[in-house]
């Protein structure tokens, strides 16, 4: 690593795994704006959230948006189904064409690694844990995290901060 330190210096240090177990170097995503945000299936706030992250990613996914969706079953059990049954879910019922990873810890000792750094970047209104299911974070094209959302935040009203990292008028 070019830096002196250890510590990850943005998102497109780390390597996750897909919905299909596959590694994906997150620095491929570099020079595109990201919204990270742990996804649930059985969560009150799915429908919403799934409905809005799919307009927002038909509207920019062109203008260099990219959608990482984590399944997560750390709140209220809320997302119980393995990987297939995640991505069927919100490709068929949402029609979600963002990436979709594989199931994480975001909180705790088996946090994943960049679930760690999100939080470490960003500290919630509570301290650094996740309190929910959909939390958003947005990473500029650079990999640093700009800004971190509450559960009950609507996609859609984020809208002008993705606009504006995206340097769409």
């Amino acid at each position: 690593m070019a830096s002196q330190s250890n510590q990850p210096q943005s998102v497109h240090d780390f390597t996750v795994k897909d919905v299909m177990g596959k590694d994906v170097d997150l620095s491929s995503y570099k020079g595109k704006v990201l919204l990270i945000v742990n996804v649930a299936s059985q969560c009150g706030l799915t429908n919403s959230n799934y409905t809005e992250l799919t307009k927002l990613y038909e509207n920019y996914k062109d203008q260099g948006l990219e959608i990482l969706a984590f399944p997560c079953n750390q709140f209220g059990s809320q997302e119980p189904g393995n990987n297939e049954e995640i991505q069927q879910f919100a490709c068929t019922r949402f029609k979600a064409e963002f990436p979709i990873f594989d199931k994480v810890d975001v909180n705790g000792a088996n946090a994943a690694p960049i679930y760690k750094f999100l939080k470490s970047s960003k500290g919630g209104l509570f301290g650094d844990s996740i309190k929910w299911n959909f939390s958003k974070f947005l990473v500029d094209k650079d990999g640093k995290v700009i800004d971190r959302y509450a559960p009950t935040t609507s996609p859609l009203s984020i809208e002008k901060d993705i606009k504006k990292l995206l340097g769409v008028a």
